[in-house]
């Protein structure tokens, strides 16, 4: 009964708690709420047909940790390389590229890649949209958290990824 009893005080707990999720925006919506407060872009280069950017959608990018951190220092962005409207950024236009790719990439992609089209593919650009780094292939918890930090925590203004890199350790639980 002391069981029931608990179980009943304490459930409506657990119909209040939220597991954090990635606040997914468009890259429009990105520059412009950076225009309010600057941070960091992070892009999720993604297709239609790729599995493994599935499995990283449902296992990585699931994890509430990685959410809290991606929210905390990043603009998320999710970027449909084969699908996305056409964007500026400074005075250039980008846009579907028909004869690139699978089924033509967005032009966005191919510069941040560097031409390199592999999915999924992260990208992280400073506040300025300047391109800090991209980082092709699934990532499971373990392995995005380094890059997280690094870019996220601002480690890339005092030292090199292979410095970083040596010290580093995982926190997320």
């Amino acid at each position: 009964m002391k069981n029931l009893s608990l179980f009943i005080l304490l459930f409506p707990c657990f119909l209040n708690a939220q597991t954090e999720e990635i606040r997914w925006m468009s890259f429009t919506d990105a520059m412009e709420a950076s225009k309010k407060e600057k941070k960091k872009i992070l892009i999720d280069f993604y297709t239609d047909w790729c599995g493994w950017c599935k499995k990283m959608d449902a296992s990585t990018m699931k994890d509430p940790n990685v959410a809290k951190f991606i929210n905390e220092h990043f603009y998320a962005v999710k970027f449909n390389a084969e699908k996305e409207s056409p964007i500026t950024i400074n005075d250039t236009t980008f846009a579907i590229v028909p004869n690139a790719g699978r089924n033509g990439t967005h032009g966005l992609a191919i510069t941040l890649l560097n031409s390199r089209l592999a999915y999924p593919s992260l990208v992280f650009l400073d506040e300025s949209f300047n391109l800090l780094s991209p980082l092709a292939g699934f990532q499971t918890k373990e392995q995005i958290e380094g890059p997280l930090r690094y870019f996220g925590e601002n480690h890339f203004r005092k030292q090199s990824w292979a410095d970083f890199s040596k010290t580093f350790k995982n926190s997320f639980p």
